[in-house]
């Protein structure tokens, strides 16, 4: 006999505050593809509409910042949430927003992928909107997921700010200017170093926790980071230790690329759904 759909439990909720891609690449169509692949049920707050291709981004235009609490308050008056994934933002007004709707929930872990400039390099983020998420929403992250651009933006940001700062060459001085501008852990990645394999690196307060390395594929990937945030994302929810969440995190972004497709005449798109395909494949086989 089937089972009473009432006593079944309810799957993790992740609650992702992100633009709109219409390609399916990144955004919160990633963000929702990457919960559900890993066990979680999805919620979603947009923050922006985008015009873009797999080549890159034409435009953004930012949500109502009120529209953008209420879409939170509403859900969050519902249903509990296991985590939260922050992307792009799309403004200053939003990026209080959601700082002042997260601050309400401070046990709930939040992971933010410093969203700043596509892969083709247009910008999504000025100064004051780096300023605002460095005030407002780095004190409340239990996990920064920028690139290796990304942590040396947010870094000299820090110094301007502060008249000194790291910020250099070196990621470790920039996790830790990071850390000290508040968040809990930093995950540095290193898809833009020049290193023949890919290496990750994840920063408490005490330096490295871990380090992992990864083979550098060929090709670029549209969506890479916002993947690699919802999949920790997903597996905190689940109750996975942090540092073991970033691994699996990982492995799972990393298999979506090596399994990544070009749909368009413009990046490759990670393959959220590369292993239904591979059971289909065994299926077939067997």
């Amino acid at each position: 006999m089937p089972t009473n759909v009432a006593s079944r439990p309810a799957l993790p909720a992740v609650l992702s505050f992100a633009a709109s891609d219409p390609t399916g690449g990144a955004g919160i169509q990633a963000d929702i593809l990457t919960l559900a692949c890993l066990g979680c049920h999805p919620l979603s707050v947009l923050t922006a509409i985008t015009v873009q291709d797999t080549a890159g981004v034409e435009g953004v235009l930012p949500i109502d910042p009120g529209w953008v609490a209420d879409q939170a308050r509403a859900l969050l008056e519902d249903m509990p949430v296991a985590a939260f994934k922050l992307g792009l933002l799309g403004s200053v007004e939003v990026i209080a927003a959601i700082a002042e709707v997260v601050a309400d929930y401070p046990d709930v872990p939040l992971i933010l992928d410093p969203v700043l400039a596509s892969g083709r390099g247009d910008q999504f983020a000025d100064e004051e909107m780096i300023e605002a998420m460095i005030g407002l929403l780095l004190p409340q992250t239990t996990i920064l997921t920028p690139n290796s651009l990304e942590a040396r933006r947010l870094s000299q940001q820090i110094g301007a700010e502060e008249g000194g700062g790291r910020g250099g060459p070196s990621l470790a001085d920039c996790a830790h200017d990071l850390i000290d501008a508040g968040c809990e852990h930093v995950l540095v990645t290193g898809t833009h170093e020049g290193t023949p394999q890919v290496v990750n690196t994840l920063y408490g307060s005490h330096g490295v926790i871990r380090s992992d390395r990864w083979e550098r594929l060929s090709g670029s990937y549209h969506g890479s980071g916002c993947t690699l945030a919802s999949a920790i994302a997903a597996h905190l929810a689940c109750g996975i230790d942090l540092s073991e969440a970033v691994r699996g995190a990982q492995e799972y972004t990393w298999r979506t690329l090596a399994a990544g497709y070009r749909p368009g005449m413009g990046q490759f798109i990670p393959d959220r759904l590369f292993w239904s395909r591979e059971d289909d494949e065994n299926a077939a086989d067997g």
